[in-house]
């Protein structure tokens, strides 16, 4: 049996889609690490699973390209959006996912589904609910060190955890050298996707991003979005902004109750079919 895999990207953030209603393969963490490895296998930064059916909402798993599984994600839900309406599992114009982190809601903002606007849960700022260690607090302007270096950071969850640092100069090279301390540092129980943030003006902010499980990547949606909310929350932004990325731009829109709206894109790439080869080698894993 042939094993057949969709590929979409959101602003340069690309996944595979694995439908499990068309394929038999059972995903496994080496299994996921095998087909995401852009020399062995098709190569992408993660790997979404679903629509898994049965509930009253489609479900969805998202993988990280090392196999572990992610409570959430921006660009792969819209990307999951995207497929759904390819396939025809979806004809409204709005409708609601399931994913580990819980229920998103999604809309299409154009006729072919390649614009979506996505609610994204809500910022939470309280230590135990990131996790970091230490007591319960609010993780606000605090020092941290990382490769023996002190930073001050805000942490946020935002379905995951996220640790964001406010710089004047950010680079991808910087946040390749802090993310490898600070993904695993012991103040993160879970790891935790690391941003770099430069304040460009009151609605536009750049970032870097190291992710956890992937590594450095071209755009987050929820790295987006948690950036936005740690600069909104330090009063260094509006509540709606721009959040510039290498991969390009969202617009996100943290509303009174610290719910966020974030509104992308989302491109695709193509449909690719396993060889025997490759479909034997994923069996034996």
């Amino acid at each position: 049996m042939n094993i057949i895999l969709e590929k979409y990207h959101g602003l340069g953030n690309d996944y595979l889609i694995f439908d499990p209603n068309k394929n038999e393969l059972e995903l496994t963490e080496d299994r996921v690490r095998l087909i995401c490895d852009r020399n062995f296998g098709v190569g992408s930064d993660g790997l979404l699973e679903g629509p898994i059916l049965g509930g009253d909402k489609p479900e969805v798993r998202i993988f990280n390209p090392d196999g572990s599984e992610a409570q959430s994600g921006g660009n792969g839900v819209r990307i999951f959006g995207k497929y759904l309406k390819d396939a025809g599992y979806v004809q409204k114009n709005s409708f609601t996912i399931t994913t580990l982190g819980g229920s998103q809601t999604l809309r299409y903002l154009n006729e072919e589904g390649t614009r979506i606007k996505t609610s994204m849960g809500r910022l939470k700022f309280y230590s135990d609910e990131i996790p970091v260690t230490g007591p319960r607090r609010e993780v606000l302007n605090e020092t941290m060190m990382f490769g023996s270096i002190p930073y001050r950071v805000t942490c946020v969850s935002i379905g995951n955890p996220h640790c964001v640092i406010w710089l004047n100069d950010i680079s991808k090279d910087l946040a390749c050298r802090i993310g490898k301390h600070s993904e695993t540092a012991d103040y993160f129980p879970e790891r935790v996707n690391t941003e770099l943030l430069r304040v460009v003006d009151r609605t536009n902010i750049e970032i870097e991003i190291y992710e956890r499980g992937a590594g450095y990547i071209l755009a987050s949606g929820t790295s987006g979005c948690a950036a936005a909310g740690a600069a909104f929350r330090m009063g260094l932004t509006d509540p709606k902004m721009y959040v510039h990325m290498p991969g390009g731009a969202l617009e996100v829109e943290i509303e009174e109750n610290g719910e966020v709206l974030m509104t992308g894109e989302v491109g695709y790439v193509g449909r690719f079919i396993l060889s025997h080869e490759m479909t034997e080698q994923l069996r034996r894993h």
